[in-house]
């Protein structure tokens, strides 16, 4: 039987080859390919590019460069993401698909620490998409939140954290999970934004500055 999320995924619009790819070669060689946006979000990503129309977009945890792809698709051609990963032992993986890709151009690459490269970004960002180290997400939304437009939209990933989010004692060595829980709190009461948090997937929060 034909399930929901196969239903969804015949009815929009396809990966393309390159993702497709990349999808299935994360599952060989990596250890957490589900850690990969996927079709679903993918396609979702470019279409909020496609509806904001942003000149300047920051990603923080570029892993595989699937999510990096899909938002360089949506975007205009003199437009530019600045996607930053500190893992750089993913380099030989996530830069040939980067190169290949027909929307190279519109990104730019950094191995490092985001608090160390976000200082040397003289940027005023439109979109930020954060889906990295989980318990740094409160830290990552203070850095980046001054240079986010009125009219931004910061994107977090993950937010609903495999279901952690709703277990009665969180284990507190568990420093993910507190994270997310942190962070979750941190924008419920900020009078400074709009959000909204979608179901899809691992949940996606989006925030709107005022």
């Amino acid at each position: 039987m034909q399930t929901i999320d196969d239903y969804i995924l015949e009815h929009i619009d396809e990966e393309g080859a390159l993702l497709a790819t990349l999808n299935r070669d994360a599952h060989v060689k990596l250890l957490y390919p589900r850690m990969i946006a996927g079709h679903l979000q993918g396609r979702m990503l470019k279409m909020f590019c496609r509806m904001m129309r942003p000149k300047r977009i920051l990603e923080i945890g570029t892993y595989t460069g699937y999510a990096t792809l899909c938002m360089a698709e949506g975007i205009d051609d003199d437009a530019l993401i600045y996607t930053v990963e500190i893992n750089d032992e993913l380099q030989p993986f996530t830069t040939p698909y980067i190169e290949k890709s027909p929307s190279k151009n519109k990104i730019r690459l950094f191995w490092g620490d985001i608090e160390d490269l976000y200082p040397t970004f003289d940027e005023i960002f439109d979109i930020v998409y954060m889906d990295a180290n989980k318990r740094d997400y409160c830290k990552y939304y203070d850095l980046v939140f001054p240079r986010l437009r009125p009219g931004g939209l910061i994107l977090a990933d993950n937010t609903l954290w495999s279901g952690k989010v709703v277990e009665t004692h969180p284990v507190a060595s568990d420093r993910q999970t507190q994270g997310i829980l942190a962070f979750n709190e941190k924008i419920r009461h900020d009078g400074r934004v709009e959000k909204v948090m979608i179901p899809v997937r691992d949940g996606l929060t989006m925030i709107w500055k005022k």
